[in-house]
């Protein structure tokens, strides 16, 4: 098919400050200040990329790797919610010790050379029980998420003790907190009192104050002593004052379409592209209540992944979340943010009650992240890192790049599986071609000879390309490589490599392309005399461009060795299926199996390591060995009721590794486990391994077994009632509660010391 895209009547974007609300100076005289398009540090754009991670849902002893994976994957930020109920559970006693240390989460980012975005509520959601309300506000004598005199009391208590907690680590103060988020989802969402749900299942007021009640609740927090760069809001619903940052988000999965409906997931607008950045542009989903182009468009909720509710089960396709990351950079995003990056575990309640709220499980809040529950990685991980390391290359440019749409980009549907999606980001002369071939909830076909001309004002670009279903890409045209011009590429930029011999760009070939480079007239590639470069087949090739003087290499890889990719510093790279931490001069690398093979560019890069073993190097990249003592580990499972289970646990079972996960497959609705009648893990069934990390169980497990309870699946259930007396009796044609094995998988590190 043929397509063009018209940028003859361009027009450059007007660029101007936002004010002293948004701007913030450092002791070291760093500043970070928003335009109306994007993020400045010290007057030069700053391309943000957030992922979410609560604090609470996740023992403190696995923050720091947790943090140091977001870190390797590209994220400059982390953003947490402070749930109100987490730390004050019981009226006026505040815990933030352990897992509830927030302090410690963010002194860990800083650390780690990530900014903080703090979402301070009162009212989060976030899945959690009362939306992060503790229980005891239900019985107060006013309505919660207004400015009545008693919620404003409760609330400023609630900032005081956070401010506390976060004194000193304010950007201002050389600290990790830019950012601050008032209550979430203002006037446009709420969560049910859980205490009722079942019996009245009554609503948590949603609020209908408009602007004043963020207002009061920004001065009550700069009273309190929260001073951040910036405060923000969810702008999907609410009314956001000027003096409040609006973010937004973007979801294709829905459980919350089933919490009182059946029936089919519908395909969702959120993978076609619009301009978020335009005036003039129609608003379908987003509803903004400022013109667009006077505020950067910026994400706090992208769907980094979803949780599995009651009535809705399904697998995350992983492929979801990069397509995701692709529409919303080419639809004018230049601040990406992902709802969750990191899965995580409820804490349990100290009387009794789970802190999750009723639809979604008690204790698990995996959300299928990027990063699971426990660290595990995620196919969503492995191919965001391209996308994320090129917004860090190349977020200067793009950062000041308009949105440009075709003609027929109004009319695709999401049931328009025959159209080919694309737009450009451009600066008239400059710029990227996104394409993106996944449609959530439909099979998008594999693509042939598909053919978009890109007119200029001088000229026209043709791109020609194949593309594989459910892939997406980013090429480039009018590429500035230190000079010498790339007229366009059927590849895209990952990062370049800032070496001693020089400036090496790493382009990725998505599936189903081939890698084609054209560069100006008059640049030699490989000293051949032409212009033009066909990826040959393989996983990684190179060739140099040589003009006027001017040298640039170029590295080309196949999807499946970028997804393996790891930036180290400024200037290497380590292939791997395991997850790499670079961390203090030296490697760590946590996998599931005992003997890794490790690629690395430039060749001898990990030859100054110790932990590894050099083999035969492969073309341009080195080729080593890591590994330690196979641990083989087996369980005892016991059946000791209809669908109960015990699973009994061998002796010094952590020896040696960093955890062991049990990987439980079974047919069921729910799965519950427990240690000496606690429970530690709940899942829904969906298909998927059910897993459990067991390093925080290990001294429990020494002298407890753990057991496994499959709530059965109840085929043709009904409940009778038909007695006189006060009896009933759950009745049904079948029950079915099967478990199909159970198995520990050890985790292990091996470290590279320089």
């Amino acid at each position: 098919m043929n397509y063009q895209i018209d940028l003859t009547r361009f027009e450059n974007k007007k660029i101007y400050p936002l004010g002293e609300d948004f701007r913030d100076t450092n002791k070291d005289g760093d500043q970070l200040a928003f335009n109306n398009y994007f993020l400045e540090k010290n007057g030069e754009p700053c391309f943000i990329i957030s992922g979410e991670f609560h604090f609470s849902r996740m023992s403190d002893t696995r923050w720091e790797d947790e943090l140091i994976k977001m870190k390797m994957c590209g994220l400059n930020v982390v953003a947490t919610y402070v749930f109100w109920n987490h730390i004050e559970e019981e009226e006026g006693v505040f815990d933030f010790s352990g897992r509830r240390n927030l302090r410690k989460f963010v002194e860990l980012c800083h650390k780690h050379g990530l900014y903080v975005i703090v979402r301070i509520g009162p009212f989060d959601h976030g899945e959690v029980r009362n939306g992060g309300l503790p229980d005891w506000l239900y019985g107060k004598p006013f309505d919660v998420r207004t400015t009545s005199e008693g919620f404003m009391h409760y609330t400023k208590r609630l900032y005081t003790e956070i401010s506390q907690q976060l004194q000193g680590l304010f950007f201002k103060d050389n600290g990790p907190i830019i950012g601050v988020q008032l209550d979430n989802e203002y006037m446009a969402s709420s969560a049910p009192w859980e205490m009722t749900t079942g019996i009245s299942n009554e609503w948590i007021h949603g609020g209908h104050e408009g602007e004043e009640y963020p207002l009061k609740l920004r001065e009550l927090a700069l009273e309190c002593g929260i001073t951040p760069a910036f405060f923000t809001m969810t702008a999907w619903g609410s009314p956001v004052p000027d003096s409040i940052f609006p973010l937004w988000g973007c979801y294709a999965y829905m459980p919350w379409l089933f919490y009182s409906h059946s029936g089919e997931h519908p395909a969702s607008k959120e993978y076609l592209y619009r301009d978020y950045h335009n005036n003039e542009s129609p608003q379908e989903s987003f509803k903004m209540r400022y013109p667009a182009e006077s505020r950067p468009y910026a994400c706090c909720e992208m769907g980094g992944g979803m949780m599995c509710s009651y009535y809705y089960r399904f697998q995350l396709p992983y492929k979801s979340v990069d397509a995701m990351a692709n529409i919303q950079l080419a639809s004018g995003c230049n601040f990406l943010g992902y709802y969750m990056f990191q899965g995580g575990s409820n804490p349990l309640g100290k009387h009794g009650a789970f802190l999750n709220e009723g639809q979604v499980p008690k204790i698990s809040y995996d959300y299928q992240a990027a990063l699971g529950e426990y660290g595990q990685i995620r196919e969503s991980y492995s191919r965001l890192k391209s996308i994320h390391y090129f917004c860090r290359t190349f977020g200067k440019a793009l950062c000041g790049m308009k949105t440009e749409l075709p003609e027929s980009a109004s009319a695709v549907t999401p049931e328009d599986l025959s159209t080919l999606r694309f737009a450009v980001r451009t600066d008239g002369r400059s710029g990227f071609l996104f394409v993106d071939n996944f449609q959530d909830h439909r099979q998008m076909p594999a693509r042939k000879n598909e053919n978009i001309t890109v007119r200029l004002p001088d000229e026209d670009l043709s791109f020609t390309f194949d593309i594989a279903d459910d892939e997406n890409a980013i090429l480039p045209f009018h590429f500035d490589m230190q000079g010498i011009d790339l007229i366009r590429a059927t590849a895209q930029p990952i990062t370049v490599l800032d070496r001693s011999e020089g400036a090496i760009y790493v382009f990725m070939m998505p599936d189903g392309m081939t890698a084609s480079f054209t560069f100006e007239r008059g640049a030699v590639i490989n000293e051949t005399g032409c212009a033009e470069y066909i990826f040959p087949s393989g996983e990684i090739s190179s060739f140099t461009v040589e003009k006027s003087g001017k040298t640039v290499n170029v590295m080309v890889i196949s999807r499946e060795l970028a997804n393996k990719m790891f930036l180290i510093g400024e200037d290497a790279l380590v292939f791997s299926d395991a997850a790499v931490m670079a961390d203090n001069g030296d490697i760590r690398l946590e996998s599931t199996e005992n003997c890794l093979t490790l690629q690395c560019y430039p060749a001898d890069y990990l030859a100054r390591y110790h932990g590894c073993t050099r083999q035969e190097d492969c073309g341009v990249l080195g080729v080593y060995e890591a590994g330690v003592d196979k641990r083989e580990l087996s369980c005892k499972v016991e059946q000791v009721g209809g669908s109960r289970f015990t699973v009994e646990l061998p002796e010094g079972m952590m020896d040696g590794l960093k955890d062991v996960r049990l990987q439980i497959d079974y047919m069921g609705d729910i799965g519950h486990a427990f240690i000496n009648g606690v429970m530690i893990s709940d899942n829904f069934f969906n298909g998927a391994t059910w897993e459990i990390g067991l390093r925080e169980y290990e001294e429990s497990l020494k002298a407890e077994k753990l057991t496994l309870y499959i709530a059965p699946l109840r085929e043709g259930a009904n409940v009778n009632v038909e007695s006189t007396m006060a009896a009933r009796i759950e009745l049904a044609d079948a029950y079915v509660g099967n478990l199909s094995s159970v198995r520990l998988q050890p985790v292990y590190e091996m470290k590279l010391s320089s």
